[in-house]
């Protein structure tokens, strides 16, 4: 069996999910699927400091969640959504598991039932 999340890869992952643990970051990643942004653009719905902002961005960064471009004076950041595709990959793996163990239940329900209405018969 493949070990998901072991591996060179695990650190990526740790880091994904690192920074996908805060939701000012999750709203941050949100806002930039619509498009690139600013520090202050980024930092306006919330009531904490662009400093705040900037480290919330570093974090991101340091997982390959965004990208930063120097435009003359700005430096606006936007999405590279690319590594979550390994984060999915791991969370699809234990959809798969639960969806297999409720078919199981669903099977073992069924069979007890139907047990069950055997022996009223009787």
């Amino acid at each position: 069996m493949e070990q998901i999340g072991y591996g060179k890869s695990s650190a990526d992952l740790d880091a994904i999910f690192a920074a996908l643990a805060d939701p000012t970051r999750r709203a941050m990643l949100t806002r930039l699927a619509e498009g690139e942004a600013s520090v202050g653009e980024l930092a306006a719905p919330f009531q904490i400091s662009q400093p705040a902002i900037s480290k919330h961005l570093k974090v991101l960064e340091k997982a390959g969640l965004v990208e930063r471009a120097i435009d003359e004076q700005r430096r606006p950041a936007r999405l590279n959504a690319e590594p979550m595709a390994e984060a999915v990959e791991w969370i699809n793996y234990f959809k798969r598991f639960w969806g297999d163990s409720f078919d199981q239940l669903d099977e073992l329900l069924v069979t007890l039932k139907a047990q069950k209405e055997e022996g009223k018969d009787e």
